[in-house]
Formats: structure tokens, C-alpha cells, sequence
């Protein structure tokens, strides 16, 4: 049986949004932390309080935005929550997968059940029921500026919970109302603060950075073991990777890569010792640590980020409920701004992108026999000429490579205003987890082709070095998947089939622990 998942506001982790949006084994329920439970209706009661008290408060009893300065008549507040919702659901591009759906109402979910929002427990629990019953709406990638918050985006997931937009279930797609009945739920009327509750807030770039600093992880082992292949394969040496030089140099994660290249190459015949005549690698295999390392370093700094955003309320305003005297406090602020995970990504996106990079310099140095010293066969063929064998491989990986570096141009540095210039400063968060998603599905791909070359490459070296020759302890168990999937091409055949194999060995974890 698999454990339900807690929610309180305070403690969701990255593996756990994970495990709820991808769940292979079975996907686990969630259900919100009792404690949680009354926080939330102690939130939801004091907003009633102040339409008693008739006081103005931003969002509950004033438009929004723009239109901040107008007071909403009590009568009304309802129809303002479920306008809120209808006109901000003007999401544009493709749909959101469903893993990534999965991960959005999850975390707003876990943002609201801090307590500090306003909405009701049935109406969260209205979330976490579609969640757990397979409801995904359709949510459109593209429409968020990245303050305030992600609104399109999350108005389309708030749109099925009142019975309107459209939402995935059991694999076909049906109106917001269609889905809750199939899966025996009703829609609910939104109460005061409600539907600004639901919308304001980056749980649509927070469930992006999430996935991706999952992925990149993923990413990042497989390109150490790529380039450890391909390091056998071009005969190169592993002293560059000597702890001896990385001490010198004590950036914590370029000493984890060197460490993780001496593992992966352990026992290997297929590498060359110290050599008068050949005393030095290029850098694209010497500088692996110092090249793998930084980008590990902003994988761990985007992961922080993210830890910090998914126990975040990010919504607003803000209700605060003073223990001792009950006294309610509504503050208006800015945690919806996107700019702490936009600058992440943007980061992570320069990061990965180097990954790319310098596997893209590595299958060019496994295909051009001038630049190998003529330890491999041009293009990795036998028959060159009448045989193109891995030429165009090079290429596409060198268009990916070039498609990255515009790519990483940072989105965080971007703003326009909008709402009557009173949102006059915007982070551009959504937009750099989307540039950051192609990035890392780019570098899969230029990985899948490096691997896959040094698989060639080590089957020529083995002509030389003798069939018992061993790879290294970490570097065998990889060829080996890697042929269980691709043969040795001994002549021109359509290669990007294989290549899209090796790709989903690399995208579904496969090679993970190997």
C-alpha cells in the first residue's frame, strides 16, 4: 500500500511532488495535515469576519489590480470571485502535460493549506479530490508574466473546480462540469477571496523548476557517464581527474565530479597513463570536473530555491490571526513576484546549456579523425565516403547546442508593465521555466547522440586495446544498456530511431543506477 501524502504548507518535498506527479509505482493520495485543517478554517472564518465588519480589504471586497481602489458591495463579493476566475483564463500554447498538471495542484494545494489565504477547507479539499480521483484540467503552458503570480495559468486549473473550462479524464478530455460528475464530485460556488486565492500565486513556475531540477539531476549524472565513455573511447587519460589538483581548487562539487569520474572510470583498460608523448587531454575531457561541476552547483542552488518556493505562500493579500487576541490582520505584499525562481532557472538554463556545450565539443572530437589523432575512423565508419556513418549526428547536436545559447538568454531580466502600469515590474518566471524545459529536453537529446558515438567508438578501440579488454566499473554497466537498445553500425542505416531510444533511456531513468 502506498503511504499517503501529508500536506501542511510547511513541509512538501521536491521527491514528494515527484512521486504525486509521476508515481510509476502508483501514484500516492494527499490529504492535509489536521493541524492544517483548523488553520484553514480559522483563515476562511476571519475573512467572513470582515465582510460583517464591512472592511476593505484588497481582493475580498475591492477589485483587483487596476481596479484595486474599487469597493465591491457585500451582495456582490461571490460574483467577484467567480469573475475573477472566468476572465483571467486566457492561457494560449500547448497544454500542459499531465505530470507537470500534476505538480501544479499539488503545490498550490500545499500552498494553501499554510492557512494564511482565506479559502475554505471543502474548497481545497475540492483540489486535493480532483488530484487524487485523476482529474487534470487543461491548463495552457503560456499567458503568465510571473507576477501577479501565474493567473492564467492557475485560472484554467480554478475554471474546473466551478464546473467550467475542461479537464483529462481517464485519457479523454471532458468539460470541467462532465469530469467532476464521472468522478462523483460537484462544483463549488467560490466564497469571498476564494478565487484570488486559487489564482495569485507561482505554482505553475514552481511545479516547472520542481520537475526540472529533478530532471537536471537526472541530466547531470548521465553527461559524467558520457563523458567518461567518451574519454575511454578517444583513449584519453584520467589523472586530469587526480584529487590532488581538485583539493587545490575546493569548489565542493568540481572535487564530487572528479571523485565521480575516478568511479566511473575504476579498472578500465580502456584509458592511457601518464605518456611523455601525449601528456594532456583537450578540455572538453580534462575540464569535466571544472565544466560539471558548475553546473552542479547551480542545480543545487536552483533546488534550494524551489525547496524554499513549495513551502511558500505566495498568494495575497495575506491573512494574519493574532493567537492571543484573534485579532485579524490582511496585508497586502508581493510574495506572488516571480524573481527568486525566475533568476534560478535562468541560471540553471546557462548550466544545463553547458552540458550541452561541451558534449557537443566531445561527439565532434569522437567524429573527426584529425582532431582524435586517428584513434577512431572518421565519422565513427568504416566505409567513409560511400558511409556518412555518425557525420550528420554532430550536426544535429550542434544545432541543439546553438538553439540552447539563444535560449539562455535570461527571461529575468526582462519586465513590461502591466494593469494600468500598477503592476509595473514583472519577473518573466513561467517563461524562463518554459525556455529552461526545452533546454534540458535539447541536452537529452545531444547526450543520447554522445553516448550512443562513444558506444561506436569503444567497439573500434576494442579492435586495438583486445575483446577482454574492460571498461571502467561504472562506464560498462552503461554500454551495455546502451546496446541492449543500439547495435554497432557497421553500415549507413537510419539512426535517429536509436537515437530517440538511447533519449528514453536517459529521459525515463534507466540509466539512473547503473
Amino acid at each position: 500500500m502506498i503511504e499517503p501524502i501529508v500536506i501542511d504548507g510547511q513541509s512538501l518535498t521536491i521527491e514528494q511532488v515527484i512521486h504525486v506527479a509521476y508515481g510509476e509505482s502508483g501514484k500516492p493520495k494527499v490529504r492535509i495535515d489536521d493541524h492544517a485543517q483548523k488553520q484553514i478554517e480559522n483563515s476562511a472564518d476571519a475573512v467572513q469576519t470582515l465582510l460583517k465588519r464591512g472592511e476593505v480589504a484588497y481582493g475580498i471586497t475591492t477589485g483587483f489590480g487596476a481596479f484595486k481602489d474599487k469597493v465591491i458591495p457585500i451582495e456582490d463579493v461571490k460574483t467577484l470571485q467567480k469573475n475573477i476566475v472566468m476572465s483571467h483564463a486566457v492561457g494560449t500554447g500547448d497544454l500542459y502535460d499531465i505530470p507537470t498538471t500534476r505538480a501544479i495542484m499539488l503545490i498550490r494545494a500545499n500552498t494553501l493549506a499554510r492557512g494564511h489565504s482565506g479559502i475554505r477547507l471543502s474548497t481545497l479539499q475540492l483540489l486535493l479530490d480532483m488530484l487524487n480521483k485523476g482529474i487534470h484540467p487543461t491548463i495552457p503552458e503560456k499567458g503568465s508574466l510571473g507576477a501577479s503570480g501565474d493567473l492564467a495559468p492557475l485560472a484554467h486549473m480554478a475554471l474546473v473546480m466551478i464546473g467550467m473550462g475542461k479537464a483529462e479524464f481517464r485519457g479523454e478530455v471532458f468539460s470541467g462540469a462532465e469530469a467532476l460528475e464521472k468522478a462523483g464530485l460537484k462544483s463549488v460556488e467560490l466564497a469571498a477571496k476564494e478565487g484570488l486565492a486559487l489564482t495569485n500565486g507561482t505554482s505553475v513556475m514552481c511545479a516547472l523548476g520542481t520537475l526540472l531540477v529533478h530532471q537536471s539531476e537526472r541530466l547531470m549524472g548521465i553527461a559524467d557517464a558520457a563523458g567518461a565513455l567518451s574519454l575511454e573511447a578517444l583513449n584519453g587519460t584520467p589523472l586530469a581527474f587526480d584529487e590532488r589538483i581538485h583539493n587545490l581548487r575546493p569548489f565542493p562539487r568540481q572535487i564530487d565530479t572528479a571523485e565521480n569520474m575516478r568511479a566511473l572510470l575504476n579498472g578500465s583498460d580502456f584509458t592511457r597513463d601518464y605518456d611523455p608523448a601525449n601528456i594532456q587531454d583537450a578540455y572538453t575531457l580534462r575540464c569535466i570536473p571544472q565544466v560539471h561541476g558548475a553546473t552542479r552547483d547551480a542545480i543545487a542552488y536552483t533546488r534550494w530555491v524551489m525547496e524554499i518556493e513549495l513551502n511558500s505562500v505566495t498568494d495575497n493579500p495575506l491573512i494574519f490571526i493574532d493567537e492571543k487576541t484573534d485579532q485579524i490582520t490582511v496585508l497586502s505584499g508581493g510574495n506572488f513576484h516571480g524573481e527568486p525562481l525566475a533568476i534560478a532557472m535562468d541560471y540553471l538554463a546557462i548550466a544545463i546549456t553547458e552540458l550541452g556545450n561541451i558534449s557537443e565539443r566531445r561527439i565532434m572530437r569522437l567524429t573527426d579523425e584529425c582532431s582524435n589523432s586517428q584513434t577512431l575512423p572518421a565519422f565513427l565508419t568504416q566505409e567513409g565516403g560511400l558511409n556518412s556513418g555518425f557525420m550528420i549526428t554532430q550536426y544535429t547536436a550542434a544545432a541543439l547546442a546553438t538553439e540552447n545559447k539563444i535560449l539562455s538568454h535570461p527571461a529575468s531580466v526582462d519586465s513590461i508593465p502591466t494593469s494600468a502600469n500598477v503592476e509595473d515590474h514583472v519577473s518573466m518566471g513561467l517563461t524562463a521555466g518554459l525556455k529552461l524545459r526545452q533546454v534540458a529536453s535539447n541536452v537529452e537529446h545531444i547526450l543520447a547522440t554522445e553516448l550512443m558515438a562513444a558506444a561506436q567508438g569503444i567497439d573500434f578501440r576494442r579492435q586495438k586495446v583486445g575483446v577482454n579488454a574492460n571498461l571502467g566499473k561504472g562506464t560498462a554497466p552503461i554500454y551495455t544498456r546502451i546496446r541492449e537498445e543500439v547495435p554497432f553500425i557497421e553500415k549507413d542505416t537510419v539512426l535517429y530511431e536509436y537515437i530517440a531510444a538511447v533519449k528514453e533511456l536517459i529521459s525515463s531513468g534507466k540509466l539512473d543506477y547503473l
